[in-house]
């Protein structure tokens, strides 16, 4: 094994990302924002507004909480939620058979002081879950219909108060309208085929001016446009107009201030880091038809939306130091976890993964993860491994999909060993130290017995955009028994000189 020696201080130093400072995208702390807004994986993302909030949430398929983001000015935001702890849908979430399903493209609305989120898995249903609060807590999962094929719901209440809820069809097939109960219990009929267009889904659906509009992106994930349609009927026919060509930034949900101005938040596929999220503005002409970005081109860099003040520029938590009484909000389960199988409190400070057998990674319940920022980065995790218990594995991991890049300890004949994914180095001491760095796509893995002196495993692994979800990063433990204790995981995005 080639050794090479690095100093965790001046790896660190290195770093263009340290705090809150400016980067190349986001805040740029001079009244203007640079695109992307959220460079990483918020997928299929939809945005309200109430008073002077915002909340964000997007699809997170197979992973385990969808995330509520919160924010006073469009480009700035905080996780300050998980809407559940649990797909309930299927025992299939359970028994990690679920990559790629899951929680799709969402809707996030608020009516008569309830907010409301609507999703479909591709299988199992239309669910729905309300709060008073979007901070929580929010209500247990309610089954509004259990039907497969559907995809990308979203409700709306009409001035008279009555419900609707449009959706289209897996495969980005019509879209469909049903009238629904007023508290988004129960669709009230099988639904009317509204409008029938090329990879139609992703319908947001609003009203202004007597008009009803559909806000959908057409022609495909990586390459489509976002389309706006308009009726003064509910039912249709709707005209039809190209907004964003196709290529640029789409699919997601806009907003109006009480100044006029309208704001577009959509993705755009970039590769391992998955679908990242731009801000557009949206004026309106006086024909009542939108304009989005600079006239119909997606913006570089413009000017921050004018919201009456002056916010600090804040990104969600990515670190952490497991000494909170829960977890950090930015970590979200592969599949369903097992609650009697980790904990914050059985050795404070620290988190305890505890070990259940699998035969793979990709089988690993209690899997721990976090989205992917930025082009280049490194991650640090101290973990005591004396705890593994024999046959036992755990460590660090790059996610893409179904297919794990690791590094950790495994505890063969009673002693603690390094190893990784097709390889393992020298015998481990019990306290050790992982790092995984990654510039673009390229990721290395790496260990230390100290946490000075680091080791290359030699594995180049290639991070993708795998199961409809960018790669991730995350901490494991599984095996016949035993665990490992998490002290710190540290994460600096942007490191690129």
């Amino acid at each position: 094994m080639h050794w090479i020696t690095i100093m965790l201080g001046l790896l660190l130093a290195s770093a263009a990302y340290a705090g809150d400072g400016p980067l190349s995208w986001g805040d740029q702390g001079d009244g203007t924002y640079k695109n992307p807004v959220l460079k990483s994986d918020f997928s299929d993302p939809d945005l309200i507004r109430v008073g002077s909030d915002f909340y964000l949430i997007a699809s997170d398929f197979h992973y385990v909480g969808m995330q509520v983001l919160h924010s006073r000015d469009l480009v700035n935001w905080q996780i300050i939620a998980q809407v559940f702890d649990k797909l309930t849908m299927d025992p299939k979430y359970d028994q990690m058979r679920g990559y790629g399903e899951g929680t799709w493209a969402p809707s996030i609305r608020y009516h008569d002081g309830q907010f409301y989120i609507f999703v479909c898995t591709p299988y199992d249903g239309l669910f729905m879950w309300h709060a008073t609060n979007p901070a929580g807590p929010w209500s247990a999962t309610v089954t509004v219909r259990k039907v497969p094929m559907w995809e990308d719901p979203c409700p709306f209440w009409d001035d008279d108060g009555q419900a609707y809820l449009v959706h289209s069809h897996k495969g980005a097939g019509p879209l469909y309208l049903h009238r629904m109960s007023a508290d988004g219990t129960t669709l009230l009929d099988d639904g009317k085929l509204i409008y029938q267009g090329k990879n139609s889904e992703g319908p947001k659906m609003y009203k202004r001016h007597g008009y009803y509009y559909i806000s959908l992106p057409e022609g495909g994930v990586a390459t489509g446009g976002q389309v706006v349609l308009r009726s003064r009927n509910i039912y249709g026919p709707y005209e039809r107009r190209q907004v964003l060509p196709d290529g640029s930034p789409h699919q997601g949900g806009m907003v109006e201030l009480d100044n006029g101005q309208g704001w577009f938040i959509s993705f755009k596929s970039t590769g391992f880091l998955g679908r990242v999220d731009y801000l557009n503005p949206v004026t309106w002409g006086a024909d009542d038809w939108p304009v989005f970005g600079d006239n119909g081109k997606s913006v570089t860099q413009w000017k921050k939306p004018d919201v009456g003040a002056v916010y600090p520029i804040q990104r969600p938590q990515v670190s952490d130091e497991f000494d909170a009484e829960q977890l950090g909000l930015q970590w979200q389960w592969n599949h369903n976890p097992l609650p009697d199988k980790w904990s914050l409190t059985a050795r404070p400070g620290w988190l305890r993964l505890a070990a259940s057998p699998a035969d793979s990674l990709a089988l690993a319940r209690n899997t721990l993860t976090q989205k992917i920022w930025d082009d280049s980065g490194v991650v640090d995790v101290k973990m005591d491994a004396s705890a593994v218990g024999e046959g036992g594995r755990a460590g660090f991991t790059f996610v893409s999909g179904s297919t794990f890049d690791w590094v950790g300890v495994t505890r063969e004949n009673g002693a603690l060993r390094f190893t990784w994914e097709g390889g393992d180095g020298p015998a481990a001491p019990a306290v050790v130290y992982l790092r995984g760095t990654y510039d673009g796509a390229n990721a290395t893995l790496w260990y230390s017995a100290e946490g000075m002196t680091y080791a290359d495993t030699g594995v180049k692994a290639t991070l993708k955009f795998l199961k409809w979800k960018g790669a991730r990063v995350g901490m494991f433990s599984y095996g016949p028994d035993g665990a490992a204790d998490f002290d710190y995981f540290h994460y600096q995005y942007s490191t690129r000189k």
